[in-house]
């Protein structure tokens, strides 16, 4: 069964994608819903889903997908960042940005991209501005208080959760093989969107020595060997011992050579 847009849109209220930021940039009125009691700003979803379809439509107009550049520098979009590119056939960069990739032709890393994706166009600003000299189109995940300009299609939505950035980068992907003819519309995705969240690795750490602690089947100690306690106890003769070690008289002469405490 096709997913439809209503269970799209579920998806993104269970991730947050809804919620923005207290701040909103005068561009990004026309897509906040309303305001709470909170002073947060909500963003529209239905927007946000059909800048997700504009958006796939822009990619999938781009021949090879090797011409395709997603950056992120901020750290929850990594893992999206890398999986929508090995479903997509885009290149990720994830992390640092390294300052001249599109505008110095020196550099061994330089690239030619024909369309530049970002998760946060305050955080990867040095590749929207590379970009803007370029003459490279760019497509955003913008939020209430990002700035718009050199964003050619901007998705609003909250780009500041790791649960809402990993399902804006999932629906792009599974949209973008839905138009390339790869995946059928009549057929669910069978990737699962919980495979694009990022992933703290002290936290991975931390449940791998679990599970090694709970592998481990726990012993008890052998029990120590009992005495036998109704068994007669071997007695020792003192007369015996005193004999052996000779009598001892405390009243015996002081030996030769004493002082005479009478004097």
């Amino acid at each position: 069964m096709a997913l439809t847009r209503e269970d799209d849109i579920q998806k993104m209220l269970v991730c947050k994608t809804h919620l923005g930021t207290r701040n909103c940039n005068h561009q990004m009125k026309r897509y906040v819903f309303r305001r709470t009691a909170d002073g947060i700003h909500l963003i529209h979803l239905g927007k946000t889903w059909e800048k997700v379809m504009v958006a796939a439509r822009a990619i999938v107009t781009i021949e090879n997908p090797a011409d395709v550049i997603v950056a992120s520098q901020r750290p929850y979009g990594s893992r999206a960042v890398l999986k929508f590119s090995q479903y997509t056939g885009t290149i990720a960069m994830a992390g640092r940005w390294m300052p001249g990739t599109l505008t110095n032709q020196i550099t061994t890393k330089f690239m030619e991209p024909r369309l530049l994706i970002v998760t946060d166009p305050r955080t990867d600003s040095q590749a929207i501005r590379e970009a803007s000299y370029a003459s490279i189109p760019v497509i955003a995940l913008v939020d209430t208080d990002s700035p718009l300009q050199n964003v050619d299609v901007a998705i609003p939505a909250n780009n500041k959760g790791k649960e809402s950035i990993a399902l804006l980068y999932w629906l792009l992907a599974r949209e973008v093989l839905y138009l390339r003819g790869t995946l059928s519309r009549g057929m669910e995705w069978e990737v699962m969107v919980d495979s694009f969240f990022w992933r703290d690795p002290e936290e991975l750490m931390r449940q791998d020595e679990e599970n090694e602690f709970q592998g481990e089947t726990w012993t008890a100690p052998k029990p120590a060997a009992q005495e036998d306690w109704s068994a007669p106890a071997a007695t020792e003769s003192w007369a015996d011992a005193s004999a052996g070690a000779g009598d001892g008289s405390w009243e015996a002469p002081a030996a030769a050579g004493g002082d005479d405490w009478s004097a």
